[in-house]
């Protein structure tokens, strides 16, 4: 390739970048600036969960089932922790979110999920929470250890565990932007 022709195109074309930049400034200096609030919530620390506490969690719970919720969504954070155990308990109908997803991972034990489909008869729980008492043509998976299953925000989903199951859940939370 010839270079002046180069040089000649970048001296051509150099004004017309040389005046976006200057627009580009103006417009970036006229831009309203948000004023720092003092009721804004300071950022949460990093936090750390050893894992003999993981453990002594996980025990107390394999003995009668349960949650322990272990990051709350609140201010400042948009993902829930909980480690769960549930003990023969079936989800009488299938959910779905249209604010969270989640994020699983089984520790020990199975549990079966049913995922997506159409609702059946849905209802709006609250704001963003639905149920329904099925979804047509929704797929079942079986759960194990080691096993992790990602489940997005919308789609409708219902656990039942015959035995025990220890796992847990991740639930991001807030608006996705497209």
């Amino acid at each position: 390739m010839d270079n002046s022709a180069t040089r000649r195109r970048f001296l051509r074309n150099a004004p017309l970048a040389a005046a976006s930049l200057v627009l580009a400034d103006q417009v970036l200096a006229q831009a309203p600036v948000a004023p720092v609030s003092e009721a804004a919530p300071a950022p949460v620390p990093f936090q750390h969960f050893s894992a003999a506490e993981l453990g002594a969690d996980g025990k107390a719970l394999a003995e009668k089932g349960g949650n322990k919720n272990l990051v709350d969504v609140g201010p400042g954070l948009a993902c829930a922790v909980v480690l769960t155990t549930e003990i023969a308990k079936s989800a009488k109908e299938f959910e779905w979110h249209e604010g969270r997803d989640h994020v699983l991972v089984i520790l020990d034990g199975t549990t079966v999920y049913e995922l997506g489909g159409i609702p059946v008869n849905p209802r709006l729980t609250k704001p963003g929470e639905h149920l329904a008492p099925d979804s047509t043509g929704a797929t079942r998976l079986t759960l194990a250890k080691g096993d992790l299953l990602t489940i997005p925000r919308g789609t409708p989903h219902r656990r039942s565990t015959e035995g025990s199951v220890t796992f847990y859940l991740f639930s991001p939370s807030g608006n996705v932007k497209a």
